[in-house]
């Protein structure tokens, strides 16, 4: 994974934590179980930022994208069906709602980027640009 695409993923989930953090400690800390599930997700986002910005193992990467993805998921519920008993609407509270979402997304879309580059072989590219008649002038 290049650096710059180590460093987006480690900064988006790092954005994300530091507006769950913000809420946190500006009221939602008073929220049963939505309080504490808050504070993990700052607290771990932070970690594996951090882990991955240092260089560590690709699978922290997947950890990464799994943490935001769940992060959208519990957005999505808290605005539908509720979860744990607790609902908002729309993108209150402003602006963090919409920063952290922002940034989970752009998380999910990095950690995609980086495994379609990933899964692409190294040859292809290069195979593209070969006319049919230098691989004739080959055999």
């Amino acid at each position: 994974m290049t650096f710059l695409l180590r460093i987006g993923i480690a900064a988006s989930l790092a954005v994300s934590a530091a507006s769950h953090a913000y809420l946190y400690i500006h009221g939602y800390q008073n929220i049963p179980t939505i309080g504490t599930a808050f504070l993990i997700q700052a607290s771990v986002s932070f970690a594996v930022a951090l882990l991955i910005v240092l260089g560590g193992p690709g699978w922290l990467r997947w950890v990464a994208a799994a943490v935001a993805g769940g992060s959208l998921v519990a957005f999505i519920l808290s605005r539908t069906v509720g979860l744990f008993g607790f609902s908002e609407r729309g993108w209150d509270p402003a602006p963090h709602a919409a920063i952290a979402v922002g940034a989970e997304v752009l998380t999910v879309l990095l950690w995609a980027g980086a495994l379609v580059k990933w899964a692409r072989p190294a040859g292809l590219a290069s195979q593209s640009s070969i006319s049919p008649t230098s691989v004739t002038e080959r055999r």
